[in-house]
């Protein structure tokens, strides 16, 4: 498979479903933003130590799912091409929920906010929230512009489950630091 066909040459791209829209399409920008927050959890499982198997699998499992959601944002529902796609669930959103009050069982209570950093791997955790969050934004977006027939129940799943995975990567934040014995560190005016 040739990596480069020209197809795009001219600032359009194809969704999954066929249809040619502008490179700066909302649609296209949302599943961008999803495969840059994709690429930052594969830096984010590079930078663990290999003693922390116990994160890197669950980060490889959001990857994969990352990739179902960018397929629905790339499909136009009524095509044939919605056919081939995995159903979403809520079951993905409750895993995350379940993961983040495993890690703050071990973590002090938050009493206020807190300056992202400490190790590399809680850095790169904070920088995975922000594009998370900046993805959600995208993906409301494009429900306010397109209307009702974009909110269906495939979208409000994803919207559930970036806002759901922000608060994973910041928990997750926290809980790598604190294994690496390093504390929150306040934000003080």
């Amino acid at each position: 498979m040739k990596i480069y066909t020209g197809t795009g040459d001219l600032g359009k791209t194809s969704l999954f479903s066929g249809e040619r829209l502008s490179k700066s399409n909302q649609r296209i920008e949302a599943f961008g933003d999803i495969d840059e927050l994709n690429s930052v959890i594969g830096a984010l499982r590079a930078s663990l130590e290999p003693e922390k198997t116990d994160i890197a699998t669950p980060l490889h499992h959001i990857q994969t799912h990352l990739f179902s959601l960018a397929s629905w944002l790339a499909t136009t529902l009524e095509s044939p091409s919605a056919g081939f796609l995995d159903k979403l669930t809520e079951e993905p959103s409750k895993k995350l929920e379940h993961a983040i009050d495993c890690m703050e069982k071990n973590l002090p209570a938050l009493k206020g906010f807190i300056i992202p950093g400490g190790t590399i791997s809680a850095a790169w955790a904070h920088i995975a929230r922000t594009i998370c969050r900046r993805t959600e934004r995208q993906v409301i977006r494009i429900i306010e512009n397109e209307g009702n027939a974009f909110l269906n129940d495939n979208n409000k799943l994803i919207i559930a489950y970036l806002n759901r995975l922000s608060d994973y990567f910041f928990v997750l934040a926290r809980y790598l630091n604190h294994l690496s014995g390093i504390k929150d560190l306040p934000w003080k005016k």
